[in-house]
């Protein structure tokens, strides 16, 4: 299965996102666009709309400043937050409703290049979150789930009020209405009263359903599979699993695509970490393989450049360079 490259793919120091559809081969975005001369000064073409401003750092913010540029560039990212902006009823302020006024103000402004201050955006996180809400540097990951998960959160708490508030809206027309509603029986002639939302069609049930999931799930949920194989009966189970990123390893000399090869290497599980078998009734020696059955719309991997070394018995971080493709091939990865 190919990822085919289009106009939103960016890597960052913790995040690499790349925009899926079948549009055809279209560069980078480093590389559409703008460029620099000889001196450093940066050159945008005259035939870009694009906008490209940098965002200051007010003291170890570079883990957010680099996670809102990658998902600034995912254009469907951005454009359901812009969207979001112009739609939106509440007045009350949020992440979301901060990031969607930041994004604003990059798109909407006369300049092109340059820097503007994420100053409400800051400062909204940091009131909402104590983990962020101080002068240490954060971890970039944890930031993109903390975003993704809140934005994913007001807009569920969003479409539940409203429809909360058309269910009482139904249940006040239903409950005027249903003075008319009578049957027949078959039986003794009495009059049954039958209300509105309880008739055939099911309304009620429909009104009792779970709310579909947010533009987040559909833009970056993805679905693995997980398959584990006793060697004992040679009984295979699967278990599939949604995911919002993944989190690969990075080894010296690597790139991405081989970063993902080794996460749907098949693990053998032995010794402590034997897998309890059903159909045996005890701990067996089992393979697992875990691959990508559903592909989200924007596939980020976070890449883990920090490793525990038991001989200095502490976190070391990994600078080694990681390759990446102009189309990223999952030929043995997913389904």
């Amino acid at each position: 299965m190919d990822l085919n490259p289009t106009d939103s793919t960016i890597l960052s120091p913790a995040l690499y996102c790349r925009y899926l559809n079948d549009n055809a081969h279209k560069r980078m975005i480093w590389g559409h666009g703008v460029s620099s001369d000889t001196t450093g000064h940066t050159i945008v073409e005259q035939n870009s709309n694009e906008h490209y401003l940098g965002l200051v750092n007010f003291g170890n913010t570079c883990y957010c400043n680099s996670v809102l540029q990658a998902l600034y560039f995912c254009k469907p990212f951005r454009e359901r937050v812009l969207n979001y902006r112009s739609t939106q009823k509440s007045k009350k302020e949020n992440l979301l409703t901060c990031l969607a006024d930041l994004f604003h103000m990059i798109v909407s402004g006369k300049r092109r290049t340059g820097a503007l201050q994420p100053k409400k955006f800051i400062n909204k996180l940091r009131k909402e979150n104590s983990t962020f809400d101080n002068d240490m540097q954060q971890d970039a990951h944890e930031f993109l789930n903390h975003l993704l998960n809140t934005c994913a959160d007001i807009l569920l708490a969003e479409k539940k009020e409203e429809k909360d508030k058309h269910d009482k809206q139904r249940n006040k027309t239903n409950i005027v209405a249903v003075s008319n509603n009578y049957i027949q029986s078959n039986g003794d002639g009495q009059h049954i009263r039958i209300p509105n939302n309880l008739n055939v069609n099911g309304d009620m049930a429909n009104a009792n359903s779970s709310i579909e999931d947010t533009w987040i799930h559909e833009l970056f949920q993805g679905t693995l599979v997980s398959t584990t194989k006793c060697l004992n009966c040679e009984t295979v189970s699967s278990k599939d699993e949604n995911f919002l990123d993944l989190s690969i390893d990075v080894e010296e000399n690597t790139s991405i695509t081989t970063c993902l090869r080794v996460f749907s290497n098949v693990e053998t599980l032995s010794g402590e970490s034997k897998y309890y078998c059903e159909t045996c009734s005890s701990k067996q020696e089992a393979t697992k393989r875990m691959r990508i059955k559903k592909l989200p719309r924007i596939l980020a991997l976070h890449l883990k450049r920090f490793k525990y070394f038991e001989v200095f018995k502490q976190y070391k971080k990994l600078s080694y360079r990681v390759v990446f493709p102009f189309e990223l091939r999952l030929l043995n990865t997913s389904e």
